[in-house]
């Protein structure tokens, strides 16, 4: 039977009690016989609790956790096709699904007589979510040998300088068929043109019914204002037949006015002879 390799006393030692990582790790220092092994043991790091809890997960969960980080590297590769509300749909999602899983970490961890505190939790979470965003923290968490909790925003520095041991990376999310690839672009393409035509439409015919009602505004205006016409012409043609009826009225008036201006002179030398016939008594 080989020896094992200090990746395998690693991880025994990583998820095992925190408060006996310093005995156990001596102790299994001393049990090999390899004088160099024996110092790398040594020279192992105990776990926060936060990597702890991740190491336990990770080592009595990993069918779970596998099947999670599979899914999350596929909707890494997923992601580039899709749109905004889609890419936020899925955020909602991972963050969801991260939660749900510290949560279980949390409450193994705890099944183990360990107190888990808020503090604790939210660095089990943050350490998921960087597994969900980058390979290599995937590979770190899925190892099962943590040491310290890791963020979204690690190195690749940070993330080696974070597990006990060598990491190697997860097997890659299965790659899809060049033709499955390229009809899922199309049809991405395909559902924009459809959602932008159908934007345009409704555009179109949010213009059109606003149309239709200046045209019904307008054609209500035009049928008051034919009426004030036919009103106005009716009036028009009244005034135009009294108007020739005053026309037709005026020789006659012309003519007594005549008359009585000529009674009028003839009154008035009438006057004058009488007055002097007056001044001559």
């Amino acid at each position: 039977m080989p020896d094992p390799t200090l990746e395998e006393i690693a991880a025994g030692l990583c998820a095992g009690p925190p408060e006996d990582f310093v005995s156990a790790r001596n102790a299994r220092a001393k049990e090999v016989g390899d004088a160099a092994l024996a110092a790398q043991i040594r020279a192992l790091r105990k776990p926060s609790i936060a990597a702890w809890v991740v190491n336990v997960f990770a080592q009595e969960r990993s069918g779970q956790l596998d099947q999670a980080l599979q899914l999350a590297a596929e909707l890494r590769e997923a992601q580039d096709d899709l749109d905004a509300p889609a890419l936020a749909k899925l955020g909602r999602e991972r963050r969801q699904l991260t939660r749900r899983l510290a949560e279980t970490a949390g409450d193994l961890a705890g099944s183990r007589g360990e107190r888990i505190t808020p503090a604790t939790l939210e660095a089990v979470e943050q350490t998921i979510s960087a597994a969900f965003f980058d390979p290599g923290a995937a590979a770190a968490v899925a190892s099962g040998r943590l040491v310290r909790a890791l963020e979204p925003t690690s190195s690749e520095d940070d993330v080696r300088e974070a597990v006990a041991g060598e990491i190697t990376a997860l097997d890659p999310a299965p790659a899809r068929p060049a033709d499955e690839l390229q009809a899922r672009r199309v049809r991405r393409e395909a559902e924009k043109r459809v959602a932008a035509a159908e934007k345009s439409l409704t555009t179109a015919e949010r213009e059109l019914a606003k149309q239709d009602k200046a045209l019904d505004a307008l054609e209500a205006r035009a049928a008051e204002l034919s009426e004030e016409v036919a009103d106005l012409e009716s009036r028009l043609a009244k005034l135009r037949k009294e108007a020739e009826r005053v026309q037709g009225e005026k020789p006659d008036l012309e003519a007594q006015r005549a008359k009585a201006a000529e009674q009028a002179d003839a009154a008035a030398d009438e006057v004058e002879d009488a007055r002097r016939a007056l001044d001559e008594l």
